[in-house]
């Protein structure tokens, strides 16, 4: 890895995986690498479901973001790259074996080509996938640290509501679209807000199959999870849910406290006492329950933007838009000033 890139600071760290602040040691450009230690089946499959996203997306959206390099380390000093191109998926066998048969199976190929070479210290395999680094980190960090700024608020509409529609149009179900997994980058013309973290991915397989396909498990973060997530039975317009808690958050700058840090998020929700109640088990409890949309009167909202929300969060997802049809309706109600 060190001859190829530098790790310079680590920036983020979740349940799967870790996030560097690399350079490449040719041009000494700026990457985000992410470190995802092969350990399990089940962190396996989630890996390679963020990969296989991340390979169909390819980089020709400027609201998505890119896979630029993907590395199976096998050894110390044994990387093996592995192709991004979109549609040329080249994932390797073994880790594809180890989701089947629920249990991590050795990259034996590599260590037949590397006889003298030592696992990895961990004892499995690693993937490094290298990214585009966005320098303004995620969507909760880039508006809280600046004043309400209804013309940014705006562009943030537009861009991830093109994204979703991008991703749909490719047959990716993103499952967990929130604040923390959009991120930010600068451009000449302003900030770009960039779709990231695939790993709950799921890519459908026909041109007819992204909205039809259902799912069962249960998944995201709950307080952007659609009614029939916490069902279990769900298909591509939880996605478009997800996407109007966070709208309605952004517009609103509506925020709660996140129980284990304490960081401060965006995100809408119900109060209930002095409880807050994730919006769509809120619905699923009283699906005919009106949204108070605004929820603050005083800070007045473009009456289409209102009527898209309130559709939106629908509790029917045949209420819903279609993520195209969304696109479109983000562009009209947000084509003016107010």
């Amino acid at each position: 890895m060190e001859q190829v890139y530098t790790l310079v600071r680590e920036v983020g760290r979740g349940s799967y995986g870790v996030v560097f602040e690399g350079k490449s040691a040719d041009r000494g450009e700026r990457v985000a690498i992410k470190r995802l230690l092969c350990s399990s089946p089940e962190s396996v499959e989630l890996y390679l479901q963020e990969v296989r996203a991340l390979q169909a997306s390819g980089d020709s959206h400027p609201n998505v973001i890119s896979l630029h390099r993907c590395l199976l380390q096998t050894a110390p000093k044994a990387f093996q790259p592995l192709r991004c191109s979109p549609g040329g998926t080249s994932l390797p066998l073994e880790l594809v074996e180890s989701t089947l048969k629920g249990k991590i199976c050795p990259p034996q190929q590599c260590q037949r080509r590397r006889p003298s070479r030592r696992p990895p210290a961990s004892g499995c395999a690693v993937l490094w996938l290298v990214m585009e680094f966005c320098e303004g980190g995620d969507l909760n960090q880039y508006l809280l640290s600046r004043p309400p700024n209804p013309s940014l608020h705006r562009s943030v509409l537009r861009q991830l509501s093109s994204a979703l529609a991008f991703l749909h149009g490719r047959h990716i179900v993103h499952r967990d679209l929130k604040p923390d997994n959009v991120l930010v980058a600068a451009s000449p013309t302003g900030p770009l807000f960039r779709v990231g973290d695939f790993g709950l991915s799921r890519i459908s397989g026909g041109s007819s199959d992204t909205s039809r396909q259902s799912f069962s498990s249960t998944c995201g973060s709950e307080f952007y999870m659609a009614p029939e997530v916490w069902e279990g039975d769900y298909a591509a317009k939880a996605d478009i849910f997800s996407l109007g808690v966070l709208f309605w958050a952004v517009l609103e700058r509506i925020t709660f406290l996140e129980e284990d840090s304490g960081r401060e998020l965006l995100g809408a929700y119900l109060g209930q006492g002095s409880s807050l109640v994730p919006i769509g088990k809120a619905l699923l409890k009283n699906p005919g329950r009106k949204l108070p949309i605004p929820l603050r009167a005083r800070r007045p909202m473009h009456p289409e933007l209102r009527t898209l929300l309130q559709d939106m969060l629908a509790f029917d997802p045949k209420h819903r838009p279609e993520a195209l049809e969304l696109e479109l309706r983000v562009r009209q109600a947000t084509a003016e000033d107010y």
